[in-house]
């Protein structure tokens, strides 16, 4: 447990920190061995907000889940499976994501809507129904009710899960908040092959809480990328249930800035957990840029660093070579002065003046080999910044992706 001024970070919790949330998982026979499908469960019906792929072929579980939050923008429950996505599936795979959220709901005991469903996996397959049926009919007995087995039954290619909670107090009440997220591959930034859940007991209006989680996942899983694809499956979902009776939070609440802070505390961990756990990954990459015009320019050019296959495999290799990172920045689409920027590569400034700085290459390569490299960018074009995280680039992401199906 760690304490960030006002907030208390507890990075062994989860989901079910939060008052009246329970979670678990099964293995019903999607994969092999591994446990395949998973829930959250809120006592009550929860406010809930959701953030989809911008890619055009969205999976039919996110359709469903969609649909049913617009009809009165709250869920009860979230059902996941892994091993399969239920993308590309046709008619037949809409019948079946309604059929998980049905099966789910009577399990439950509660309207087909207040159920969300995401899957994740192997695209173009459809589901094994007969299999999920089953185990949605297993998933509620209480040996199953564990939050650890939630977490293990999101994965694919993750070695590892992806946990967080923190605790505010607002109204002199403890608000929790808990996430959990999945991610490995197919990562890149406006979402890709993630799933994230947060959880809060929080008592919080909906235009809010949709508000809080467009702009914290713009600055967070926004701004991770592990491959440049963006997949057909991700989503990040919030579901507040109120139990932890504050009084409502809006944007004009006096701890309104405390409950965005310690939401985004939860979201940058899972994207920074995501970027460093990416397929074959050996090192977590972050890029912080200063100075920009706009916070949108900052964002841009963070983004074109930590995307580029080039910049990721020099840092793979050891390679000081600060010409690639200069070469980003130029072609990201944001006006610049080259004269103006400087660029370092953790503490040693590599490009000044439009000219390479004097550097003992031995000590960058030595700093190169950490397992967290950061590269800063000052623009001095105004007093935006933004932060970016990916992963280096390796001979096991080829290896890894070229028997995903195997």
């Amino acid at each position: 447990m760690t304490t960030s001024k006002e907030i208390v970070i507890l990075e062994e919790e989860s989901v079910t920190l939060p008052k009246g949330f329970k979670a678990g998982g099964i293995h019903c026979g999607i994969k092999r061995k591994k446990l395949d499908l998973g829930y959250i469960v809120s006592e009550v019906p929860a406010v809930a907000a959701g953030v989809y792929t911008t890619n055009i072929f969205q999976a039919a579980p996110l359709l469903v889940t969609q649909e049913s939050i617009a009809k009165e923008n709250k869920v009860q429950a979230i059902l996941v499976n892994s091993g399969n996505a239920n993308a590309c599936t046709g008619e037949q795979g809409l019948l079946d994501a309604f059929e998980m959220q049905k099966e789910f709901a009577y399990e439950l005991g509660i309207m087909e809507h207040l159920v969300a469903v995401t899957s994740t996996g192997v695209i173009g397959e459809l589901l094994p129904m007969d299999k999920l049926n089953a185990g949605i009919k297993q998933i509620l007995q209480p040996e199953y009710e564990n939050a650890a087995n939630f977490k293990q039954a999101i994965l694919t290619t993750d070695t590892c899960i992806k946990q967080i909670a923190v605790q505010v107090k607002i109204d002199g009440k403890t608000v929790s908040i808990g996430g959990a997220a999945k991610g490995s591959g197919m990562i890149h930034p406006n979402m890709a092959t993630m799933l994230g859940f947060v959880t809060t007991d929080a008592n919080i209006a909906y235009d809010d809480l949709l508000l809080a989680l467009k702009e914290i996942t713009n600055q967070t899983f926004n701004m991770i990328t592990v491959d440049g694809d963006t997949s057909t499956n991700d989503m990040v979902l919030v579901m507040a249930n109120g139990m932890a009776e504050n009084n409502q939070l809006t944007k004009d609440h006096p701890d309104w800035d405390l409950f965005v802070d310690g939401f985004k505390v939860v979201c940058e961990s899972l994207a920074k957990k995501i970027a460093k756990d990416g397929e074959g990954a050996t090192k977590l990459i972050e890029v912080q840029v200063n100075g920009a015009y706009g916070s949108d320019a900052a964002r841009a050019v963070g983004k074109a660093i930590i995307s580029s296959n080039l910049v990721k495999t020099a840092i793979y290799g050891t390679d000081p070579n600060w010409g690639r990172i200069v070469s980003a920045i130029g072609y990201s689409g944001v006006p610049v002065e080259p004269n103006a920027i400087k660029v370092a590569i953790g503490p040693f400034l590599v490009f000044e003046n439009g000219l390479p700085s004097p550097i003992v290459e031995e000590e960058v390569k030595e700093y190169l080999e950490l397992e967290t490299i950061q590269i800063f960018v000052e623009l001095n074009q105004g007093k935006y910044s933004a932060t970016a995280w990916g992963c280096d680039l390796t001979y096991d992401y080829v290896k890894i992706n070229a028997s995903y199906r195997t």
